[in-house]
């Protein structure tokens, strides 16, 4: 490994804000091969080297395939110590009616080789259909079934909700009761849902604009990682995850990058 990719991972571990995760979602994206990866990087090197940039990385993947064990041991072997995924889990778990009826395709993800990720699985995040509105029986349903541990290792559950119906205090004490985060989208479509009682942050970042280099406004990100600075220092189990998804998805790495920079981290 290079100097070059080294160099921004010495800074991030040694950094105080190690609790707050910033990065993109997914490795693979054409336009990324012409202002994020250094020009000539073979494909198979992009997930390592994205690694090296970024804290974490949300995989979408995992949300339209099913992988096997052996994919998940190699995704952690070509990411350095303290690197972490969130998994987003396949959309046949959660793009359904009856939510109840979800137990079979739960465990099927879970079981799918996420615990080979070890020390590197971060929180599993389950995205509802943006037309499914709260109903306290259907939801709390669903959660019952997410299982707290995949082969001894505990796990992380976080809902994306993305109807307005479920910004309301019935929810989230649904939702705390399973020990289960929620979303907080910054987006022109999803609502951004705060849990103030939760220990997770778990925040989307969908308004990255193609005129700005850094996705977000310099100001704008500054007061993204103030935030995460102040939900971490609550205690030490409060955590941040933070993705650039959507919006002008050629930005994402910059947003990220630049983030981290405002951290202390780059």
């Amino acid at each position: 490994m290079s100097h070059d990719e080294t160099s921004s991972r010495i800074k991030v571990e040694d950094s105080e804000s190690r609790r707050i995760r910033v990065g993109v979602g997914g490795w693979t994206y054409e336009p990324w091969r012409d202002n994020f990866y250094p020009k000539g990087l073979p494909h198979a090197r992009e997930l390592a080297y994205a690694s090296q940039q970024l804290t974490a990385i949300e995989v979408n993947g995992t949300f339209y395939s099913t992988f096997k064990p052996a994919t998940f041991a190699k995704w952690r072997d070509e990411t350095p110590e303290g690197f972490v995924f969130s998994m987003k889990a396949h959309r046949f778990t959660t793009h359904r009616k009856d939510l109840s009826t979800a137990a079979e395709s739960v465990q099927r993800f879970v079981d799918s080789g996420l615990a080979e990720l070890g020390d590197k699985l971060g929180p599993v995040v389950w995205q509802l259909m943006p037309s499914t509105k709260f109903d306290a029986q259907n939801i709390g349903a669903f959660l019952a079934l997410l299982p707290p541990e995949v082969a001894g290792r505990p796990l992380r559950h976080v809902l994306d909700a993305r109807h307005d119906s479920f910004l309301c205090e019935e929810y989230l004490d649904l939702a705390r009761s399973h020990d289960c985060a929620t979303v907080h989208a910054d987006s022109d479509t999803y609502p951004a849902i705060a849990d103030a009682g939760s220990e997770l942050a778990y925040l989307r970042l969908m308004r990255t604009e193609s005129g700005c280099p850094t996705g977000y406004a310099a100001d704008t990100l500054a007061q993204w990682a103030a935030g995460a600075r102040a939900w971490t220092a609550k205690s030490p189990r409060h955590e941040v995850f933070m993705y650039f998804i959507s919006g002008a998805k050629e930005r994402a790495p910059a947003a990220a990058m630049e983030t981290l920079r405002q951290l202390g981290a780059g």
